[in-house]
């Protein structure tokens, strides 16, 4: 049980949800696509967007979209994006160091599949590996709400890829602290913290 188990606040969490997915659909990537989609175009052959299956609430798999930021679109199992991964393109490598190639999930937000703030979601091969590292029920708890394209553990220093398992299980232990603290003031300060670590820039954007 937590505040998110709550309607009333479900419902106030989701209408922003709506609202803020809106806003940003319809006066950013409107047309902001057009201008990646011939950016992307030019340096590589493939789509603009870029979609693979991640665990959502309750575990349940969605198609998490984003701007392709790489040269290929397979999804090579337990690979995390390096610094200078020579799958990067030139885009992409600024896509992802400002977190724009994150941009298309407020579409996966309009859809319901997740919110603008929460646990982020893993690949369904990195869901498997790390449960085996997290106390069960602490990880299963991450997967009680729907997961966000930012979070708590993000604007912590917890994001990117995992070196070691502390990684992981401080992770874990934000989303779940977030999950029981919830409140609207609470995702409206992660939004303004990831907007300034965004112009700060970060270590592990990449």
């Amino acid at each position: 049980e937590g505040p998110l188990s709550d309607d009333y606040n479900k419902f106030i969490k989701r209408g922003f949800d709506v609202l803020f997915s809106l806003f940003i659909i319809t006066f950013i990537l409107s047309w902001l696509s057009v201008i990646l989609f011939i950016l992307i175009k030019l340096e590589s052959k493939g789509p603009l967007f870029y979609k693979h299956k991640r665990n959502g609430i309750d575990y349940k798999e969605f198609d998490c979209y984003k701007y392709r930021s790489l040269k290929t679109t397979e999804e090579v199992k337990g690979t995390y994006v390096k610094p200078q991964d020579p799958r990067l393109t030139k885009i992409g490598k600024f896509l992802r160091r400002t977190n724009m190639d994150e941009l298309p999930q407020f579409v996966n937000v309009l859809k319901g599949e997740m919110s603008v703030v929460g646990p982020r979601p893993h690949m369904l091969s990195y869901t498997d590996e790390y449960s085996k590292v997290i106390n069960k029920y602490n990880f299963i708890y991450r997967h009680h709400i729907k997961p966000g394209i930012t979070g708590l553990a993000q604007v912590s220093g917890f994001r990117g890829e995992v070196e070691t398992d502390n990684d992981i299980i401080n992770r874990v232990k934000y989303d779940n602290f977030y999950i029981e603290n919830w409140s609207i003031l609470l995702d409206l300060k992660i939004i303004f913290q990831t907007i300034v670590n965004i112009i700060k820039g970060e270590e592990k954007a990449y």
